[in-house]
């Protein structure tokens, strides 16, 4: 991925993105070249403004595949959790 067109400025955006709380985890998922973001957003136009917003938009290096709303059940470090099976 550091080898790619305007990485430093890529970087720089979603660090930026994480420290504000937008982008909560992220990173490559299996050997595809596919990333997961999981991200805290009001709905689908609010990831896709933010998004459009990355220098590797305009490249197409990391397009929008699929959203999907995501509950955590779980969560670990955060104090007792209960999950109901």
């Amino acid at each position: 991925m550091e080898s790619q067109q305007e990485w430093s400025e890529h970087a720089t955006f979603m660090n930026r993105l994480a420290a504000d709380g937008f982008v909560v985890l992220g990173g490559p998922i299996g050997d595809q070249g596919d990333v997961l973001l999981i991200v805290n957003a009001a709905d689908e136009s609010k990831i896709h403004s933010t998004l459009a917003c990355d220098p590797w938009n305009k490249l197409d290096l990391l397009p929008v595949r699929t959203i999907q709303r995501w509950t955590i059940r779980l969560q670990s470090g955060q104090g007792p959790q209960r999950v109901s099976i």
